[in-house]
């Protein structure tokens, strides 16, 4: 129960802008600034009493008690602090009590998102399919080889048109953009 209490009380003090970070990499590094800054003896743990001392001087006033509770979850057996990696998972159990959706979740949307806006770019007319002639016009436009013989883009659109109707739609684009990711992986 104090643990959730502690949460609601950081949930309002904490702006999405600041807390929840949509680069991973970049979150990453942000992360490791945030638990070394936390780290005032530098021995790679950081205890509820410096995370305290932090997070007050910060602003973010919490009950020692309620943060021992929210903490002492992700602190490793034998150590008397969180380790780094038990740093990402506190944020990241607090990112999804706070906002709702994990990194994964939120990843998949925007990569969802990104998908849909490559689509519209081939797809020039807008009816929800890629044709063969929209195909070829988009890779003129990118000074590409391949655009300047339709067969060879009709080549293109009948390896990745699943039902053989001629042209690509949303779903059979998305396959292929995973299929080629996980290619290039």
């Amino acid at each position: 129960m104090e643990a959730a209490a502690c949460k609601r009380s950081l949930s309002r003090r904490a702006s999405s802008a600041s807390f929840r970070l949509r680069c991973p990499s970049l979150n990453s590094v942000r992360l490791r600034r945030v638990f070394d800054i936390f780290d005032k003896n530098h021995d790679g743990v950081i205890t509820v009493q410096e995370i305290h001392q932090a997070l007050t001087r910060l602003g973010l006033e919490t009950d020692l008690y309620d943060l021992e509770s929210t903490i002492k979850s992700f602190i490793k057996p034998g150590h008397i602090g969180i380790t780094y990696e038990g740093f990402v998972s506190l944020h990241q159990s607090l990112d999804q009590t706070l906002f709702g959706l994990d990194l994964e979740e939120e990843e998949e949307e925007e990569e969802e998102s990104d998908l849909t806006e490559a689509f519209k770019v081939f797809d020039e007319d807008g009816d929800g399919f890629i044709s063969a002639q929209e195909l070829q016009a988009v890779l003129g436009k990118l000074g590409l080889p391949e655009g300047k013989e339709i067969g060879r883009v009709e080549q293109m659109i009948c390896s990745v048109d699943q039902n053989h109707d001629g042209r690509v739609d949303f779903f059979e684009f998305k396959n292929m953009m995973a299929s080629v990711v996980v290619r290039s992986s």
